[in-house]
């Protein structure tokens, strides 16, 4: 099938599902759903959540040649490895987390990384950009400050291509890579609602739009300390390197299919309005959706759709535009979703559930910062952040209106929220898996030739060894 074609599908799916939902009556057993299941969920029950982060960080090592034709079967296993005992077990209860998570998250989910991942690959940036120390540190920065207001994902799949391409005749790239990851998909999105989707959370349960600059200090400590590593190490690896010669007719610096920072703009104009605006809530099968969210959905399919109706396809070519890494996430993702389900559901459950000594044992700030964190690099960052957000809320105001409680907490404990704002960012950039563009990006780059490392290298040569260091300084500074 050709991207076109893939694309087409991709999107009739979407539309059809989503209409097909709307259409259908509210099941009679969503209203009789009782269970906390939290509570009811034995520890054991995080196994194929386990599962299928062993498989993603193991089979691309062990079998590469089996896992880029059968990651979808893998993925499909492990989420029925999930749903069946799930459903036998818990019946309507669990068909209404399983519907929940795809609706409300999953689907919305997708959508805003299609869209954005549509919209940025018809932006090209023709002419020859050389990957000097300082070309490439001046790129990560833009990105790093572009992060927080067209998000991490509209970022770096504006920027991706363009530094891989500028870094085509260096030998050593990996490294290059990964700062990207580390800067431009988590750092930078951290001082807006529109950066990541945790503060964005935030901002739809009373956080103010703005409130998330009080992490300045923060991003520019971890910002400034990856820059600057980032460029003595390009420099020392730059020296090393045998620049090519400029050729006469070498093509001038040009952005090619700018109507896209319309769509572009677009996107971002349609998730602040889903946080401003408010219509009510309509139900889908038995899942409580804002009406507000919904249309900021079909805003987004919309942009995307757009874009490629008026980009010619031939800009995209030469942009080595495909839809692989979209497809993969997604695939992936769904996955994910399915198999955390429980995982999830222990941590809403609080001190009451299977992981109350956990929860119980979060009690200061650089406590929030790193549980938030460690989780966040693991799970999906949203729901981790809104559990300890709550769990912040349920300490110090029990029984105080949620949005009261929020602004008790701003103006009375505001080094809380700045730590779970700060872990549940920053950290996703511990794992691939911790943020989608670091899923994506890392598709992208070994598209293009560049060697990536595997789950566990990535984590053992460049997390732990850079990034841990960097929030235990952050720890020292703002959370002690």
């Amino acid at each position: 099938m050709s991207n076109k074609g893939s694309s087409a599908s991709l999107v009739f799916i979407f539309c059809v599902v989503g209409v097909t939902l709307l259409i259908l009556p509210t099941p009679s057993w969503a209203s009789e759903v009782s269970h906390e299941l939290g509570t009811e969920l034995p520890l054991w029950s995080i196994i194929p959540f386990a599962g299928i982060l062993l498989s993603i960080a193991l089979f691309p090592l062990l079998v590469p040649h089996f896992w880029h034709s059968h990651f979808g079967k893998v993925s499909t296993f492990w989420g029925l490895v999930v749903a069946i005992p799930f459903l036998l077990v818990f019946k309507g209860a669990a068909l209404h987390e399983i519907l929940h998570i795809f609706i409300a998250d999953y689907i919305p989910f997708i959508i805003l990384l299609w869209s954005l991942y549509t919209v940025a690959g018809g932006i090209l940036l023709k002419g020859k950009l050389r990957g000097t120390p300082l070309v490439n540190t001046g790129m990560l920065t833009v990105g790093t400050a572009l992060a927080s207001w067209v998000g991490t994902t509209g970022a770096a799949m504006l920027l991706i291509r363009p530094f891989l391409r500028a870094n085509a005749y260096r030998k050593k790239k990996t490294y290059m890579v990964v700062f990207f990851i580390f800067l431009v998909c988590n750092i930078g999105g951290s001082l807006t609602p529109l950066g990541d989707p945790p503060l964005f959370l935030g901002f739809l349960h009373g956080v103010p739009f703005f409130w998330t600059f009080k992490i300045l200090p923060h991003m520019l400590t971890v910002a400034g300390l990856l820059i600057a590593l980032y460029f003595i190490m390009d420099y020392i690896n730059f020296k090393k390197e045998t620049l090519p010669d400029r050729e006469e007719d070498e093509e001038r610096l040009k952005i090619v299919g700018s109507i896209n920072f319309l769509f572009l703009l677009g996107v971002v104009a349609a998730v602040l309005f889903s946080g401003i605006v408010h219509l009510g809530y309509v139900e889908i099968l038995g899942v409580e959706r804002s009406t507000q969210s919904l249309i900021r959905d079909a805003a987004m399919v919309a942009m995307g759709l757009l874009s490629l109706k008026f980009t010619p396809w031939q800009i995209r070519e030469e942009n080595e535009f495909t839809w692989f890494p979209i497809q993969e996430v997604a695939i992936l993702f769904a996955g994910i979703f399915m198999t955390m389900i429980p995982a999830l559901a222990i941590l809403r459950a609080g001190e009451e559930g299977a992981a109350r000594a956990l929860i119980a044992s979060v009690r200061e700030p650089y406590h929030f910062f790193w549980i938030t964190g460690g989780l966040s690099s693991f799970l999906d960052n949203a729901p981790t952040y809104l559990t300890f957000l709550n769990t912040a809320l349920g300490r110090f105001f029990a029984g105080v209106p949620e949005k009261t409680a929020v602004a008790h907490l701003i103006s009375q404990k505001g080094i809380y929220l700045e730590a779970i704002s700060a872990g549940a960012v920053f950290m996703g950039a511990n794992t691939y898996i911790g943020n989608a563009p670091n899923f994506m990006v890392r598709s992208i780059a070994e598209e293009a030739g560049v060697e990536m490392p595997s789950f566990f290298g990535y984590i053992l040569k460049y997390s732990l060894v850079i990034l841990i260091p960097i929030f235990v300084v952050v720890t020292l500074i703002f959370f002690r």
